[in-house]
């Protein structure tokens, strides 16, 4: 349970185009803050809103993944987390607006940017057994790095082009305040 004493909760929102590495650098932004004593709560955002089909009008099924991200986000907040670390896509100012008002505590976004051509790599390594998912996903890497460039919803970016994963949560951590 939460205590009157415990720091104020605040989330960063790691957002990317697919193949960015938003999971796995929220995972050891978790892990670092872990670490270092802070309570905290990692959340992949993709599989809020896992379910088939989607209404034509939300093709991503953003509406269940707010609901779901409230719903969630209350429960690790009285289990005692005081930073939340979310991975996902905002595409437009009113996704983060929505997400903010989800997690109903302070909200920063980072845009986690990789270099296309590394993100085209990571993404065929990823779906070397699954032609029509890669086809896919290379598709929208480009199409949703486009998107995010327009849309600018982010606080602040981090380059991860030539990281490693834990020194891109480490970067995220400290552009964030968190370290």
């Amino acid at each position: 349970m939460r205590t009157d004493s415990a720091p104020e909760a605040r989330a960063l929102l790691i957002t990317g185009t697919v193949g960015a590495g938003k999971t796995s650098v929220a995972e050891a932004a978790g892990d670092l803050l872990a670490g270092s004593g802070v309570p905290n709560a990692v959340i992949d955002m993709d599989w809020l809103c896992r379910s088939r089909p989607a209404p034509a009008d939300d093709r991503f099924n953003f509406a269940l993944l707010v609901r779901n991200l409230r719903c969630m986000v209350g429960n690790y907040l009285d289990a005692g987390a005081t930073r939340l670390v979310l991975a996902g896509v905002v595409e437009d100012a009113e996704d983060r607006e929505q997400c903010a008002k989800a997690v109903g505590v302070g909200l920063s976004v980072c845009r986690l940017r990789v270099e296309l051509p590394v993100v085209r790599q990571r993404l065929s390594r990823r779906h070397a057994d699954e032609p029509e998912a890669l086809r896919w996903h290379l598709d929208r890497s480009g199409e949703l790095d486009g998107i995010l460039d327009r849309a600018r919803v982010e606080d602040f970016t981090v380059d991860a082009t030539h990281h490693r994963v834990d020194e891109a949560a480490a970067a995220v951590l400290e552009a964030a305040g968190w370290r």
